[in-house]
Protein backbone atom coordinates (compact mmCIF):
# COMPACT_ATOMS: atom_id res chain seq x y z
CA UNK A 1 0.00 0.00 0.00
CA UNK A 2 1.87 3.10 -1.10
CA UNK A 3 1.47 6.46 0.07
CA UNK A 4 -0.29 7.68 -2.96
CA UNK A 5 -2.90 4.99 -2.43
CA UNK A 6 -6.41 6.65 -1.11
CA UNK A 7 -8.32 3.60 0.22
CA UNK A 8 -8.72 0.19 0.35
CA UNK A 9 -12.46 -0.98 -0.31
CA UNK A 10 -13.75 -4.43 0.37
CA UNK A 11 -16.28 -5.65 -1.66
CA UNK A 12 -17.79 -7.59 1.24
CA UNK A 13 -16.90 -6.27 4.78
CA UNK A 14 -13.87 -7.76 6.04
CA UNK A 15 -14.35 -9.76 9.94
CA UNK A 16 -11.34 -8.75 11.45
CA UNK A 17 -9.51 -11.85 12.73
CA UNK A 18 -7.33 -11.95 15.83
CA UNK A 19 -6.80 -9.11 18.36
CA UNK A 20 -3.98 -7.57 15.92
CA UNK A 21 -6.97 -5.75 14.11
CA UNK A 22 -9.90 -4.61 16.32
CA UNK A 23 -10.50 -1.13 16.78
CA UNK A 24 -10.79 0.29 20.19
CA UNK A 25 -11.05 3.98 22.04
CA UNK A 26 -11.72 4.69 25.06
CA UNK A 27 -13.16 7.84 26.53
CA UNK A 28 -15.25 9.36 29.71
CA UNK A 29 -15.86 5.69 30.82
CA UNK A 30 -16.96 4.30 27.52
CA UNK A 31 -15.36 2.28 25.02
CA UNK A 32 -15.56 2.69 20.90
CA UNK A 33 -15.53 -0.94 19.53
CA UNK A 34 -15.79 -2.24 15.75
CA UNK A 35 -14.73 -6.10 14.44
CA UNK A 36 -15.07 -5.26 11.05
CA UNK A 37 -13.72 -2.84 8.11
CA UNK A 38 -15.53 -1.53 5.62
CA UNK A 39 -12.78 0.56 3.84
CA UNK A 40 -9.22 1.96 5.11
CA UNK A 41 -8.14 5.50 3.98
CA UNK A 42 -4.34 5.89 3.32
CA UNK A 43 -4.37 9.56 1.68
CA UNK A 44 -1.88 11.88 3.43
CA UNK A 45 -3.40 14.79 5.78
CA UNK A 46 -1.90 17.62 4.59
CA UNK A 47 -4.50 20.70 4.10
CA UNK A 48 -7.51 18.00 6.13
CA UNK A 49 -8.24 21.86 8.17
CA UNK A 50 -10.10 22.51 4.44
CA UNK A 51 -13.52 20.72 3.77
CA UNK A 52 -12.35 20.38 -0.21
CA UNK A 53 -8.78 18.72 0.80
CA UNK A 54 -7.89 15.07 -0.88
CA UNK A 55 -8.69 13.45 2.70
CA UNK A 56 -11.69 14.95 4.03
CA UNK A 57 -13.24 14.83 0.33
CA UNK A 58 -12.06 11.28 0.67
CA UNK A 59 -13.73 10.66 4.38
CA UNK A 60 -17.19 12.39 2.78
CA UNK A 61 -16.92 9.44 -0.15
CA UNK A 62 -16.81 6.79 2.01
CA UNK A 63 -19.52 7.83 4.33
CA UNK A 64 -21.40 8.40 1.52
CA UNK A 65 -20.90 4.57 0.72
CA UNK A 66 -21.49 3.28 4.33
CA UNK A 67 -24.70 5.06 4.49
CA UNK A 68 -25.69 3.44 0.97
CA UNK A 69 -25.18 0.37 2.97
CA UNK A 70 -27.26 1.02 5.61
CA UNK A 71 -25.52 2.87 8.05
CA UNK A 72 -26.96 5.71 9.64
CA UNK A 73 -23.86 7.44 10.87
CA UNK A 74 -21.15 6.55 9.94
CA UNK A 75 -17.73 6.63 11.45
CA UNK A 76 -13.76 7.47 10.56
CA UNK A 77 -11.22 5.96 13.40
CA UNK A 78 -7.89 5.76 13.46
CA UNK A 79 -4.63 7.79 13.54
CA UNK A 80 -2.81 10.97 11.46
CA UNK A 81 0.98 11.13 12.19
CA UNK A 82 3.34 13.43 12.93
CA UNK A 83 3.72 14.24 9.19
CA UNK A 84 1.00 15.10 7.77
CA UNK A 85 2.72 14.17 4.34
CA UNK A 86 3.10 11.01 4.98
CA UNK A 87 -0.07 8.57 4.94
CA UNK A 88 -3.02 8.50 7.09
CA UNK A 89 -4.15 5.36 9.30
CA UNK A 90 -8.00 5.15 8.85
CA UNK A 91 -10.80 2.94 8.96
CA UNK A 92 -14.55 2.78 8.32
CA UNK A 93 -15.98 0.33 10.07
CA UNK A 94 -18.48 -1.73 8.77
CA UNK A 95 -20.63 -1.18 12.18
CA UNK A 96 -19.24 0.41 15.45
CA UNK A 97 -20.57 -0.12 19.21
CA UNK A 98 -20.06 2.56 22.22
CA UNK A 99 -20.22 0.14 25.35
CA UNK A 100 -19.61 1.36 29.30
CA UNK A 101 -16.06 0.46 30.14
CA UNK A 102 -15.86 -1.89 33.36
CA UNK A 103 -13.19 -0.83 36.10
CA UNK A 104 -10.64 -2.26 34.80
CA UNK A 105 -7.92 -4.05 37.08
CA UNK A 106 -4.45 -4.97 36.63
CA UNK A 107 -5.07 -9.00 36.21
CA UNK A 108 -1.93 -11.31 36.72
CA UNK A 109 -1.16 -12.44 33.37
CA UNK A 110 1.55 -14.74 31.57
CA UNK A 111 3.72 -12.36 29.60
CA UNK A 112 6.29 -13.03 26.97
CA UNK A 113 10.08 -13.24 28.40
CA UNK A 114 11.96 -10.46 26.99
CA UNK A 115 14.49 -11.00 25.09
CA UNK A 116 16.66 -7.91 23.88
CA UNK A 117 16.04 -4.27 24.61
CA UNK A 118 17.82 -1.18 23.31
CA UNK A 119 17.53 2.65 23.60
CA UNK A 120 17.34 4.86 19.55
CA UNK A 121 18.99 7.36 20.88
CA UNK A 122 20.41 6.08 23.96
CA UNK A 123 21.29 8.39 26.61
CA UNK A 124 24.19 10.33 25.38
CA UNK A 125 22.67 10.52 21.82
CA UNK A 126 19.90 11.80 23.40
CA UNK A 127 22.17 14.15 25.46
CA UNK A 128 23.57 14.93 22.54
CA UNK A 129 20.16 15.91 21.01
CA UNK A 130 19.01 18.23 23.55
CA UNK A 131 22.53 20.25 23.70
CA UNK A 132 22.19 20.56 19.86
CA UNK A 133 18.64 22.06 20.38
CA UNK A 134 19.40 24.77 22.87
CA UNK A 135 22.97 25.64 20.99
CA UNK A 136 20.52 26.09 18.44
CA UNK A 137 17.91 27.85 20.43
CA UNK A 138 20.59 30.73 20.97
CA UNK A 139 21.18 31.40 17.37
CA UNK A 140 17.68 31.11 15.70
CA UNK A 141 13.88 32.03 16.99
CA UNK A 142 13.01 28.63 17.80
CA UNK A 143 12.15 28.91 21.26
CA UNK A 144 11.10 25.32 21.94
CA UNK A 145 11.44 21.90 20.19
CA UNK A 146 10.37 18.64 21.36
CA UNK A 147 13.11 15.33 21.18
CA UNK A 148 12.16 11.81 21.67
CA UNK A 149 13.55 8.74 22.00
CA UNK A 150 12.13 5.24 21.37
CA UNK A 151 13.29 1.49 22.96
CA UNK A 152 12.82 -1.26 21.52
CA UNK A 153 11.54 -4.88 22.74
CA UNK A 154 11.98 -7.90 21.57
CA UNK A 155 10.10 -10.87 23.20
CA UNK A 156 10.11 -14.37 23.04
CA UNK A 157 6.86 -14.62 21.74
CA UNK A 158 4.02 -12.55 20.05
CA UNK A 159 2.65 -10.13 22.33
CA UNK A 160 -1.23 -10.38 23.43
CA UNK A 161 -2.46 -6.25 22.26
CA UNK A 162 -5.69 -6.88 24.56
CA UNK A 163 -3.70 -8.14 27.63
CA UNK A 164 -1.37 -4.63 26.84
CA UNK A 165 -4.92 -2.34 26.51
CA UNK A 166 -6.08 -3.69 29.74
CA UNK A 167 -3.17 -3.35 31.68
CA UNK A 168 -2.75 0.52 30.36
CA UNK A 169 -6.69 0.97 31.35
CA UNK A 170 -5.77 -0.44 35.26
CA UNK A 171 -3.17 2.18 35.40
CA UNK A 172 -5.15 4.67 34.13
CA UNK A 173 -8.79 4.82 33.91
CA UNK A 174 -8.62 8.10 32.85
CA UNK A 175 -6.92 8.61 30.00
CA UNK A 176 -7.82 8.00 26.42
CA UNK A 177 -7.00 3.95 25.35
CA UNK A 178 -6.29 3.31 21.91
CA UNK A 179 -5.41 0.04 19.40
CA UNK A 180 -5.55 1.13 15.62
CA UNK A 181 -4.27 -2.00 13.40
CA UNK A 182 -1.74 -0.30 10.93
CA UNK A 183 -1.10 -0.85 7.49
CA UNK A 184 2.15 -3.16 7.80
CA UNK A 185 0.25 -5.71 9.63
CA UNK A 186 1.61 -4.55 13.01
CA UNK A 187 -1.14 -2.43 16.10
CA UNK A 188 -0.62 1.05 17.26
CA UNK A 189 -1.66 0.84 20.76
CA UNK A 190 -1.24 3.32 23.73
CA UNK A 191 -2.87 5.41 26.88
CA UNK A 192 -3.28 9.01 25.87
CA UNK A 193 -3.64 11.53 28.80
CA UNK A 194 -4.08 14.97 26.06
CA UNK A 195 -7.19 15.64 24.32
CA UNK A 196 -6.33 17.83 21.25
CA UNK A 197 -9.87 18.30 20.16
CA UNK A 198 -13.29 17.34 21.21
CA UNK A 199 -16.22 18.53 18.97
CA UNK A 200 -20.04 17.90 20.20
CA UNK A 201 -22.71 20.11 18.22
CA UNK A 202 -20.79 23.47 18.29
CA UNK A 203 -19.03 22.70 21.36
CA UNK A 204 -15.32 22.50 21.30
CA UNK A 205 -12.95 21.83 24.25
CA UNK A 206 -8.99 21.28 23.70
CA UNK A 207 -6.90 20.21 26.83
CA UNK A 208 -3.28 20.71 25.82
CA UNK A 209 -0.52 19.24 28.75
CA UNK A 210 3.11 20.42 29.27
CA UNK A 211 5.77 20.68 31.55
CA UNK A 212 5.36 17.18 33.94
CA UNK A 213 7.09 16.34 37.12
CA UNK A 214 7.84 12.55 38.13
CA UNK A 215 4.83 10.84 40.59
CA UNK A 216 6.44 9.50 43.87
CA UNK A 217 5.60 6.67 46.18
CA UNK A 218 5.92 8.94 49.04
CA UNK A 219 2.97 11.22 49.38
CA UNK A 220 4.90 14.21 51.16
CA UNK A 221 7.75 13.85 48.28
CA UNK A 222 4.77 13.58 45.66
CA UNK A 223 3.19 16.74 46.79
CA UNK A 224 6.42 18.83 46.78
CA UNK A 225 6.97 17.60 43.20
CA UNK A 226 3.78 18.65 42.41
CA UNK A 227 4.35 21.78 44.21
CA UNK A 228 7.69 22.12 42.63
CA UNK A 229 6.15 22.10 39.01
CA UNK A 230 3.90 24.69 39.77
CA UNK A 231 5.91 27.02 40.48
CA UNK A 232 8.62 26.48 38.15
CA UNK A 233 8.88 29.21 35.70
CA UNK A 234 10.94 26.79 33.10
CA UNK A 235 7.48 24.64 32.92
CA UNK A 236 5.19 27.50 32.74
CA UNK A 237 7.41 28.93 29.72
CA UNK A 238 6.72 25.88 27.90
CA UNK A 239 3.36 25.82 29.08
CA UNK A 240 2.96 29.22 27.78
CA UNK A 241 4.24 28.23 24.35
CA UNK A 242 1.19 25.81 24.13
CA UNK A 243 -1.22 28.21 24.95
CA UNK A 244 -0.64 31.15 22.90
CA UNK A 245 -0.41 28.63 20.02
CA UNK A 246 -3.48 27.26 20.41
CA UNK A 247 -5.15 30.23 20.87
CA UNK A 248 -3.79 32.26 18.03
CA UNK A 249 -4.82 28.40 15.73
CA UNK A 250 -8.48 28.00 17.69
CA UNK A 251 -9.72 31.71 17.65
CA UNK A 252 -10.17 32.26 13.92
CA UNK A 253 -12.34 29.50 14.42
CA UNK A 254 -14.66 30.14 17.55
CA UNK A 255 -17.59 32.37 18.20
CA UNK A 256 -16.45 32.45 21.86
CA UNK A 257 -12.91 30.99 23.27
CA UNK A 258 -12.26 30.45 27.04
CA UNK A 259 -8.81 30.25 28.01
CA UNK A 260 -7.66 30.41 31.70
CA UNK A 261 -5.13 32.64 32.34
CA UNK A 262 -3.22 30.05 34.36
CA UNK A 263 -2.95 26.10 34.34
CA UNK A 264 -3.69 23.72 36.92
CA UNK A 265 -2.47 20.77 38.20
CA UNK A 266 -3.41 16.83 36.88
CA UNK A 267 -1.95 13.51 37.27
CA UNK A 268 -1.47 10.51 35.93
CA UNK A 269 0.14 7.48 37.51
CA UNK A 270 3.33 8.00 36.30
CA UNK A 271 3.76 12.10 35.84
CA UNK A 272 1.96 15.20 37.39
CA UNK A 273 1.35 17.70 34.25
CA UNK A 274 0.66 21.38 33.50
CA UNK A 275 -2.86 21.38 32.55
CA UNK A 276 -4.87 24.18 30.91
CA UNK A 277 -8.83 23.06 29.58
CA UNK A 278 -9.44 25.73 26.81
CA UNK A 279 -12.97 25.62 25.63
CA UNK A 280 -15.43 27.41 23.10
CA UNK A 281 -17.88 27.31 19.99
CA UNK A 282 -17.37 27.19 17.06
CA UNK A 283 -18.32 30.20 14.86
CA UNK A 284 -19.06 27.40 11.95
CA UNK A 285 -20.79 24.57 12.82
CA UNK A 286 -20.24 22.67 9.53
CA UNK A 287 -16.61 22.12 10.46
CA UNK A 288 -16.01 19.02 11.34
CA UNK A 289 -14.11 17.56 14.28
CA UNK A 290 -11.26 16.58 12.15
CA UNK A 291 -11.04 19.86 10.48
CA UNK A 292 -10.28 21.62 13.84
CA UNK A 293 -7.68 19.00 15.16
CA UNK A 294 -5.73 19.41 11.51
CA UNK A 295 -5.96 23.26 12.85
CA UNK A 296 -3.99 22.44 16.02
CA UNK A 297 -1.83 19.45 14.80
CA UNK A 298 1.31 19.71 15.82
CA UNK A 299 1.24 21.76 18.96
CA UNK A 300 4.16 23.33 19.96
CA UNK A 301 3.77 20.34 23.01
CA UNK A 302 4.71 17.57 20.49
CA UNK A 303 6.74 19.49 18.25
CA UNK A 304 8.22 23.02 19.30
CA UNK A 305 7.39 26.79 18.39
CA UNK A 306 7.56 28.32 15.85
CA UNK A 307 6.13 24.77 14.19
CA UNK A 308 7.58 24.58 11.28
CA UNK A 309 11.14 25.81 12.07
CA UNK A 310 11.02 23.23 15.29
CA UNK A 311 9.92 20.36 12.88
CA UNK A 312 13.49 21.17 10.72
CA UNK A 313 15.41 21.05 14.05
CA UNK A 314 13.24 17.65 14.99
CA UNK A 315 14.43 16.38 11.40
CA UNK A 316 17.79 17.71 11.50
CA UNK A 317 18.54 16.05 15.17
CA UNK A 318 16.39 12.78 15.73
CA UNK A 319 17.56 9.58 14.39
CA UNK A 320 14.50 7.62 13.36
CA UNK A 321 11.16 8.99 11.69
CA UNK A 322 8.54 9.25 14.21
CA UNK A 323 5.66 7.60 11.99
CA UNK A 324 2.70 8.08 13.78
CA UNK A 325 4.30 8.90 17.09
CA UNK A 326 3.17 12.40 18.38
CA UNK A 327 0.26 12.60 15.43
CA UNK A 328 -3.30 12.36 16.79
CA UNK A 329 -5.51 9.45 17.12
CA UNK A 330 -9.56 9.33 17.74
CA UNK A 331 -12.67 9.20 15.84
CA UNK A 332 -15.43 11.32 14.02
CA UNK A 333 -18.69 11.11 12.77
CA UNK A 334 -20.87 11.48 9.64
CA UNK A 335 -22.20 14.67 12.03
CA UNK A 336 -18.76 16.16 12.12
CA UNK A 337 -18.35 15.24 15.93
CA UNK A 338 -15.62 13.59 17.37
CA UNK A 339 -12.81 12.81 19.44
CA UNK A 340 -8.94 13.47 18.52
CA UNK A 341 -6.27 13.03 20.85
CA UNK A 342 -2.64 13.40 20.75
CA UNK A 343 -0.60 10.32 20.12
CA UNK A 344 1.82 9.80 23.32
CA UNK A 345 1.98 6.93 25.91
CA UNK A 346 2.09 4.61 23.10
CA UNK A 347 3.90 1.86 21.31
CA UNK A 348 3.85 0.14 18.13
CA UNK A 349 3.47 -3.71 18.15
CA UNK A 350 4.65 -6.53 15.21
CA UNK A 351 3.71 -9.79 16.36
CA UNK A 352 6.94 -10.03 19.35
CA UNK A 353 8.56 -6.64 18.52
CA UNK A 354 7.86 -3.36 20.21
CA UNK A 355 8.52 0.23 19.80
CA UNK A 356 7.96 2.41 22.32
CA UNK A 357 8.11 6.07 21.98
CA UNK A 358 8.76 9.08 24.20
CA UNK A 359 10.02 12.77 24.53
CA UNK A 360 10.35 15.90 26.21
CA UNK A 361 10.07 19.65 25.53
CA UNK A 362 13.25 21.59 25.31
CA UNK A 363 14.11 25.20 25.75
CA UNK A 364 16.66 27.20 26.65
CA UNK A 365 16.73 26.19 30.00
CA UNK A 366 16.42 22.76 29.85
CA UNK A 367 19.43 20.48 31.37
CA UNK A 368 20.09 17.06 29.04
CA UNK A 369 20.04 14.92 32.28
CA UNK A 370 16.97 16.54 33.52
CA UNK A 371 15.36 15.80 30.12
CA UNK A 372 16.31 12.31 29.69
CA UNK A 373 15.10 11.45 33.50
CA UNK A 374 11.64 12.76 31.83
CA UNK A 375 11.64 10.64 28.52
CA UNK A 376 12.51 8.19 30.43
CA UNK A 377 9.34 8.26 33.33
CA UNK A 378 7.28 8.98 30.08
CA UNK A 379 7.95 5.39 28.84
CA UNK A 380 7.43 3.79 32.01
CA UNK A 381 3.65 3.70 31.40
CA UNK A 382 4.34 1.68 28.42
CA UNK A 383 7.05 -0.19 30.47
CA UNK A 384 5.13 -1.25 33.03
CA UNK A 385 2.35 -2.45 30.38
CA UNK A 386 4.70 -4.92 29.10
CA UNK A 387 5.88 -6.17 32.51
CA UNK A 388 8.99 -4.46 32.70
CA UNK A 389 10.25 -1.24 35.17
CA UNK A 390 8.40 -0.27 38.51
Amino acid sequence: MSAGTSRLYYEEPVAIAGHEARLAFSSAGRELKADAIRETIVIAARGSERSDSPLQQEIASAFARARQAGQANPLVFGAIPFDVDEPSCLHVPESYRWEDMASPTLAEVSLPALVAQKAVPDEAGFKRCVELAVANFKLSDVRKAVLSTTRELEFADAVDVEQILARLGAQNSSGYRFRVPMADGGTLVGISPELLLRKQGASVVSNPLAGSARRLADPAADRANADQLAASEKDHYEHSLVIEDIRDRLSPHCALLDVPEKPSLISTAALWHLSTRIEGTAADARQNALQLASVLHPTPAVCGFPTERARRLIRFVEPFERGLFTGMVGWMDAQGNGEWVVTIRCGTVHENRVRLFAGAGIVEASDPQAEWNEVQTKLGTMLKAFGLGD
